[in-house]
């Protein structure tokens, strides 16, 4: 689906890659991605869903090693031209994280999963440490920060990316079709819009396509306009999604409606605090 409008100066142009990794094959995963990299080349940013490189149930691939961030074949993904954000399994010392790479032809940033389901069906602690930091990184067009699945659920982690100066939203995630006192999909439904309206941010949503493990992904990636309006949006199966995303207007809105002039970042800092010492007693 191709939804790119007129071109503007401050137009970012971004493809959304709705993949069905295959569960283990780390190296053919890679391969795939590379190759939808080089055919975007005419892209900005071209961003990938979690874990796109390894698959979700790596209790059932344990022959599926997690990988540095300075692979060879992550690396290469950020040398067609468009930057390129793509989930992995990381590997860094002791540790494996559920992480989010930002590959462009000089570098390579990273994000990693801060809050990490283990309940019922989901086992992420027993495999991934979480990451302590949010971080906002500057493309040559605008400034972006990725909330990995779950950090998205979180009210505070938006928060921090919209008022650090966060313009575009990335929230690269392994959904599955399942009921959480509403179903899953409409769940997502309101707090995308919610975090596209609340920071003024473009919001893009990745989600993966097929079945693992007996778990249908039920993809629906979407590209989410301030305005909490849906401008773009793939079903169920694998594909890609174009869109401009007009940082000009995002930027007047913001002058327009200075809703995020006033952090309060004490009062919020005191609170956390506050709360961080109740929770050691």
């Amino acid at each position: 689906m191709n939804n790119t409008p007129a071109q503007h100066a401050d137009g970012l142009k971004v493809r959304l890659l709705q993949t069905d990794p295959a569960l283990g094959d780390v190296s053919g995963n890679l391969d795939h991605l590379n190759d939808l990299m080089r055919a975007a080349s005419d892209r900005d940013l071209v961003a990938a869903p979690e874990l796109a490189t390894h698959g979700y149930h790596l209790s059932e691939a344990p022959d599926a090693k997690p990988i540095t961030a300075n692979d060879e074949r992550l690396l290469r993904l950020g040398s067609h031209g468009p930057a390129a954000l793509v989930g992995f399994a990381e590997s860094d010392r002791h540790h494996t994280y559920n992480s989010a790479a930002l590959i462009t032809d000089r570098d390579v940033r990273i994000q990693r999963k801060m809050y990490l389901p283990t309940y019922r069906a989901w086992e992420e602690r027993k495999h991934f440490r979480p990451g302590g930091r949010l971080h906002c990184y500057d493309l040559p067009k605008a400034r972006i920060s990725t909330l990995i699945c779950n950090d998205a659920w979180q009210p505070a982690i938006p928060w921090l990316a919209g008022h650090a100066g966060a313009e575009v939203l990335i929230v690269p995630v392994n959904s599955v079709t399942s009921n959480v006192g509403l179903p899953t999909d409409q769940a997502w439904e309101i707090i995308l819009r919610h975090a596209a309206i609340t920071t003024q941010a473009y919001v893009l949503f990745i989600n993966r396509s097929g079945r693992e493990s007996g778990n249908d992904f039920w993809g629906g990636s979407r590209i989410i306009h301030p305005s909490g309006k849906v401008m773009a949006q793939l079903g169920q199966e694998p594909g890609e999604l174009d869109c401009e995303l007009d940082l000009g207007e995002l930027r007047s809105l913001r002058r327009q409606w200075p809703l995020l002039q006033e952090t309060r970042a004490d009062l919020i800092a005191r609170e956390a605090a506050r709360l961080a010492k109740e929770e050691e007693l």
